[in-house]
């Protein structure tokens, strides 16, 4: 697996993130695209700088590189966004202190996503 640095002349979108899949076009419709590989690094170019613009990428030797006017496109890995609560429980117990009988109509609980 080789490495290579693409640089760009404006910030790169805050939500890129290590272990992205960047991909690259060449076609004006991209109707081809090609996947270069994961992120490894982001960092600012020159180093003194605070906008984050060049990425670090590993590449299988026989992918085609891009070229200076390719189009570049980040993809998420759902594995790597995806949060969940695996391990965590909620234990509930619910008592009838009045004397009288009564009827529990309904318990419920919600959940959710946090992240996609």
């Amino acid at each position: 697996m080789d490495s290579i640095t693409l640089t760009f002349d404006k910030a790169i979108q805050d939500s890129v993130q290590i272990g992205d899949t960047v991909y690259y076009t060449n076609d004006p419709n991209g109707e081809t695209i090609i996947e270069i590989g994961l992120i490894t690094n982001i960092y600012s170019t020159p180093a003194s700088s605070n906008i984050k613009n060049t990425i670090d990428v590993d590449i299988p030797a026989y992918t085609l590189r891009p070229i200076s006017t390719s189009f570049i496109l980040f993809s998420k890995t759902n594995a790597a966004n995806i949060n969940s609560i695996t391990g965590y429980y909620l234990e509930t117990e619910l008592r009838n202190d009045s004397t009288k009988e009564i009827e529990l109509f309904s318990v419920g609980s919600e959940t959710f996503e946090s992240s996609k």
